[in-house]
């Protein structure tokens, strides 16, 4: 049984999991972090709540005491849109909050989930079935600091026996929780307009092709890397997963199967255009498949239909 540190609970990814880890591991036995962003009223009545600034390494070393925790997942990111706008900033917050939680496992001797990023890969990065092992030489901050925590996260393995764990994520698509300023955002904005106002103005290309992901995949990649046979683990740290390849043409055909008079136009956005362009069309999930048995659940129809569904009653309320 693991007692998990959730850090960065408040957030896009944090605010879903920590209610899926409390139905897979018991609600007293994940502890959810924030900071500033407020708890859902389901994470504050669901389970233990702590007020923990990531970067004090001796706070979240008392909450790890208090709670006797042996894992701990570290969420919190400055994102790839914010963090060009102040990348000293998005440096310091990333690094500083994976730092403390591999030094207070190193400790204690238990494992910490990084999740790294699509934004690890560059340019120079093969933007097809992007290999498991390939060159990563981002171009923003956010992608440097991926790279980085993969790099970290294994040398605290190698070195310090930490039992660390991590996966590239795609963009992720949630019915639940709002965008917080990423590239891939557009994916979950869009379903949102559909609904309230028939027409999405997107600000990346039509033809920019990004992996992405349903959140609930995410979450029970999370889980099924955490629990994966450490034995069968070669690369533990990063992890190609996804789901789709998609850009928004697709998502607009889509969405029309089910609102016929959904319409999309485009303002680009320089910035995450040009981030976009440097991140894969496609990545090869071969290695996550083979060696923790991963799979993904839904494609873009089976996620379509269901984020309709969802916000269609959401927004009603």
């Amino acid at each position: 049984m693991k007692n998990i540190l959730v850090l960065g609970a408040a957030g896009q990814i944090g605010s879903e999991l920590v209610p899926y880890l409390r139905k897979f591991y018991g609600s007293n036995a994940v502890v959810a972090a924030y900071r500033s962003t407020p708890l859902t009223t389901e994470i504050r009545e669901g389970g233990p709540c702590e007020n923990l600034d990531a970067m004090e390494a001796d706070k979240i070393f008392e909450v790890v005491k208090k709670y006797n925790i042996d894992t701990i997942i570290n969420l919190v990111a400055v994102l790839s849109a914010k963090g060009e706008a102040n990348p000293v900033k998005a440096w310091n917050i990333n690094m500083g909050s994976l730092i403390n939680s591999l030094e207070i496992m190193r400790e204690v001797k238990g494992a910490v989930f990084t999740p790294s990023s699509i934004g690890a890969f560059g340019p120079s990065t093969p933007l097809d079935n992007t290999p498991q092992d390939t060159i990563m030489r981002p171009t923003t901050i956010y992608g440097i600091s991926k790279v980085a925590a993969e790099l970290w996260s294994d040398y605290y393995f190698l070195k310090y026996g930490v039992d660390t764990r991590g996966v590239r994520y795609p963009g992720i698509i949630s019915n639940v929780t709002l965008p917080g300023g990423g590239t891939t955002d557009y994916a979950v904005e869009i379903y949102y307009e559909a609904i309230k106002n028939k027409h999405y103005t997107c600000y990346l290309k039509p033809g920019t092709y990004l992996d992405m992901m349903y959140m609930p995949d995410a979450m029970r990649a999370c889980v099924e890397l955490m629990e994966a046979d450490p034995k069968k683990l070669k690369h533990r740290n990063c992890f190609n997963v996804t789901a789709m390849s998609i850009e928004p043409e697709m998502i607009a055909k889509e969405i029309r199967k089910h609102i016929p008079e959904f319409t999309i136009d485009y303002q680009i956005d320089p910035v995450r255009q040009s981030i976009a362009e440097t991140w894969p069309n496609s990545m090869d999930q071969t290695a996550a498949m083979e060696e923790w048995d991963w799979k993904p659940e839904y494609d873009l129809p089976a996620m379509t239909l269901d984020m309709l569904k969802v916000l269609s009653q959401k927004l009603k309320k």
